[in-house]
């Protein structure tokens, strides 16, 4: 597959050979959906909690005698049948995360970038290098090229004068080649790849 490669200011900069074994898969609605699944859930935090029958600050006291008021049984107060007694099996801390194997991972970054190159969503980029941290200068840049909601993967690091101008900028995330991940390419409407991204990932990838 070959693809036009451009320049920040919009300029052509020719033309990139991409492997079609990564960017020219069928991509397949469930195996994107069980990747982002099991990112979204090995990053749930899993801290919820409720106070438990013996957790809860009332008396431990019987509050009425055992028979001969006609009423039901109770013990005390924190029984869950009372308001603000103990919750009866809420949830606990707990890790909400699963296993998911690193060949399907791979599988599913495949078919996250098949599916972008898909639909038109995948631009080439020459590189994602600037002189200096301006925020306004690339905020130009990017609406003259149309770029929405954009991700920006890079090679191995990203310029740090990009990193730094680019944070500002509503809609835009910028990855190194190790950080691309399923979800993100997906809630992005343009994946932009630089040629040092395109290499890395396809170094990752095979």
């Amino acid at each position: 597959m070959k693809l036009d490669v451009i320049k920040l200011d919009g300029g052509s900069a020719g033309s990139a050979d991409l492997d079609d074994e990564i960017y020219g898969l069928e991509p397949r609605a469930d195996i994107l959906h069980r990747v982002v699944r099991w990112q979204r859930n090995n990053a749930q935090q899993g801290t919820h909690k409720v106070k438990t029958r013996s957790e809860t600050s009332y008396s431990t006291k019987k509050i009425y005698r055992q028979k001969g008021t006609g009423g039901a049984r109770h013990g005390d107060r924190n029984a869950p049948i009372f308001r603000k007694g103990g919750i009866y099996k809420g949830p606990t801390p707990r890790s909400h995360g699963h296993e998911l194997t690193k060949k399907f991972r791979k599988l599913g970054l495949k078919h996250a970038l098949s599916s972008k190159a898909a639909t038109g969503s995948l631009v080439i980029l020459d590189d994602a290098m600037m002189s200096e941290a301006k925020t306004g200068m690339l905020a130009k840049q990017i609406k003259a090229l149309g770029w929405k909601r954009a991700l920006i993967i890079d090679g191995a690091t990203v310029n740090e004068n990009f990193a730094k101008a680019a944070a500002n900028i509503d809609g835009l995330d910028v990855l190194p080649s190790m950080g691309a991940n399923v979800y993100d390419i997906l809630k992005r409407d343009t994946l932009v790849i630089t040629k040092a991204g395109v290499e890395a990932l396809e170094a990752r990838l095979k």
